[in-house]
């Protein structure tokens, strides 16, 4: 099933509309879905390495970019789309104590969530909601999904054959990793914040 998939994606990684394609799911999962554009950011470093970092910038602009139309939504429309997307994802009690946090420690929140597996959406919105400052939510964006895009990319770049060597030999329990990861990042945003 997952061998299928990779396949595909591996396919669909060297197209002339992947970049774009990257950059609509990088956008779209920093205010609104689920799946993080890893999941077309690998397939695309390994397919084409010496793009790796051009690959990693529009990851990272189209992040930053919908990073601010998450804060939008928390800012202007949180009562309609901000609060629809929060419950979509049952994460109402986690929305509040990020609220709570915003006023002492923004700008670490930013940096060290955008970083890990919980979902930077609820990042973005909530720091709209608490009126976060504009700027330094920008730059603290720019950095941190700065540095997990380029991170990931650069590894990809000086390890490629190795890394997709261990990835086709172990592809479904890594895909079973990922999906763990993901789903994780909701738990513990439910659960632990």
């Amino acid at each position: 099933m997952f061998r299928k998939l990779y396949d595909w994606m591996m396919r669909l990684a060297g197209h002339r509309r992947a970049l774009p394609a990257l950059a609509a799911i990088s956008f779209a999962e920093s205010s609104f879905f689920p799946i993080p554009p890893d999941v077309m950011l690998v397939p695309m470093v390994l397919a084409q390495r010496s793009k790796a970092f051009v690959i990693a910038g529009v990851c990272t602009v189209a992040s930053v970019i919908g990073g601010l139309f998450g804060y939008a939504i928390g800012y202007y429309l949180f009562e309609t789309i901000g609060a629809w997307v929060i419950q979509l994802y049952n994460l109402q009690g986690a929305m509040e104590t990020f609220r709570a946090e915003f006023a002492e420690y923004g700008t670490w929140i930013i940096l060290i969530k955008g970083l890990t597996p919980i979902p930077y959406k609820l990042v973005t919105i909530a720091s709209g909601v608490a009126h976060f400052d504009l700027f330094t939510f920008v730059w603290a964006s720019i950095l941190t999904r700065g540095v997990r895009f380029f991170l990931v990319a650069g590894l990809l770049w000086k390890f490629g054959d190795p890394i997709r060597n261990f990835i086709e030999k172990r592809l479904e329990v890594l895909t079973w990793a990922f999906l763990a990861a993901l789903i994780g990042g909701f738990v513990v945003v439910k659960y632990v914040f």
